[in-house]
C-alpha cells in the first residue's frame, strides 16, 4: 500500500482526487492540507467524503518523507514554492497546477506574469499525457499533469500531428463547464451572469495555448495553434472542436483508421461517432471523433471530463505509472451517460 497526501486539498481538483482515491486498492490517503481550512474535519468542507474520509485538514504537508506520492493541488505560482522541498525527501510529485507544463521559464513568466522560482526542476518534469509519454512518466520523481483545455485538444490532434498531416495553422474551438475556473466565485462564472449564457473570453491570451503549441510540436508536425475558450453553463465537461487543412487530400474513413490505429489499446480514449460530454462526465475517459470535411479539412472533436480526466483522474493515472502499478487501477469505470 502507498501512502499518499494532497496540498491544496479544499478546491474541486483536491476534492477529485479524494474522492477517488478513497476507492483505490493500492493508495491510502494519509495527510489533505489547507490553509485556510486548516485543523477543520474535511467532511465538513467536501460534505461528499463523509464516511470516506475521516481526516482534518493538515495546515502543512509536514512529514512528507513518510510518503510515496504527493499530488499538488495548488493555484500556479504556489506549488513551485512546495515542490524542491518535497523532491529533496524522495517522494514523488504529480503537480496539477500550471507551474511546470511549460519548459521554457521566459515562456513561462509571459503567460503566467511571475519568474519561475524553480528552473532547475522545471527542466526536468515530464509532461503528464500517458498516451503520448508514458515511458517517460514511468521515470519521473515530477509530472506535470497537463491542463484540461490542452488534455482534450492534444488527444484530438496529436495522430495528426504525429503523422505530418496538416498543413497551415490549428483552430481548437473549446467549450468547457464552470467548474474549470476553480472553487472561488468570480464575475464570470457568477450564477446570474453565466447560468443562460455561453461566453468567450481570453482568446489569444489563455495559458493553455502554448502548452497546446508545445506539446504538439514534440509529437510531430505542424502549425501554430489558434485557441478559443468558451464558458457554457454545466458543471462538468469539455468538448474541444479542432479544425485544420490537411496537406494532401483524405477520407473520413481513412483518418478513422488512422485515429483507431494510433489509439488502439489505450483504456481511456476512445473513437467514436460522436464525441459527448455526458458520456465522459465523471470518467477518466477521452472520447475522439474525427471527420473530413470535403476532403480537404479535418475536424475532430474531443470530450472529456475537465475534473477527471482533465485533472485529477489523469493524475492518479500518471500515479499509477510513477509507483508501478498498472495505470487503470482505481480509475477503470465508465462515465455517467446521463
Amino acid at each position: 500500500m502507498f501512502d499518499v497526501g494532497i496540498i491544496g486539498a479544499t478546491g474541486y481538483t483536491g476534492g477529485e482526487l479524494a474522492r477517488l482515491l478513497v476507492s483505490h486498492p493500492e493508495m491510502e490517503l494519509k495527510v489533505m492540507t489547507s490553509r485556510g481550512n486548516a485543523g477543520k474535519p474535511v467532511d465538513k468542507v467536501h460534505t461528499y467524503l463523509k464516511g470516506h474520509v475521516d481526516l482534518e485538514f493538515a495546515p502543512s504537508i509536514a512529514g512528507a518523507d513518510e510518503l510515496d506520492m504527493v499530488f499538488a493541488a495548488t493555484p500556479h505560482g504556489v506549488s513551485m514554492e512546495h515542490v524542491p522541498g518535497l523532491l529533496e525527501t524522495g517522494v514523488k510529485v504529480v503537480d496539477l497546477s500550471g507551474d511546470y507544463r511549460l519548459s521554457d521559464p521566459d515562456i513561462y513568466e509571459t503567460w503566467y506574469g511571475k519568474e519561475h522560482s524553480d528552473p532547475g526542476n522545471l527542466a526536468n518534469a515530464v509532461y503528464g499525457l500517458p498516451e503520448l509519454f508514458r515511458d517517460e512518466i514511468a521515470a519521473a520523481d515530477l509530472v506535470a499533469n497537463p491542463g484540461c483545455y490542452p488534455t482534450a485538444a492534444i488527444l484530438a490532434l496529436a495522430p495528426l500531428y504525429a503523422k505530418g498531416l496538416l498543413a497551415g495553422d490549428v483552430v481548437v474551438d473549446a467549450k468547457s463547464g464552470t467548474s474549470g475556473a476553480g472553487i472561488s466565485p468570480g464575475p464570470r462564472t457568477h450564477h446570474p451572469n453565466c447560468a443562460e449564457s455561453v461566453i468567450a473570453y481570453n482568446t489569444g491570451k489563455h495559458r493553455h495555448q502554448p502548452e497546446m503549441e508545445e506539446v504538439l510540436r514534440k509529437v510531430g508536425k505542424g502549425g501554430d495553434v489558434l485557441f478559443s475558450p468558451h464558458l457554457v453553463p454545466i458543471v462538468r465537461g469539455i468538448l474541444a472542436s479542432c479544425y485544420a487543412d490537411l496537406a494532401e487530400p483524405m477520407s473520413t474513413e481513412e483518418v478513422v483508421s488512422l485515429y483507431d490505429a494510433f489509439y488502439r489499446g489505450e483504456r481511456f480514449v476512445q473513437v467514436v461517432d460522436e464525441a459527448s460530454v455526458r458520456a465522459v462526465a465523471a470518467s477518466n475517459r477521452c472520447q475522439v471523433s474525427p471527420a473530413v470535411i470535403g476532403g480537404k479539412k479535418a475536424a475532430v472533436f474531443a470530450s472529456i471530463d475537465n475534473l477527471v480526466k482533465g485533472a485529477s483522474g489523469q493524475a492518479l493515472q500518471c500515479a499509477n505509472i510513477m509507483l508501478g502499478l498498472p495505470e487503470s487501477t482505481g480509475l477503470d469505470f465508465p462515465g455517467l451517460g446521463v
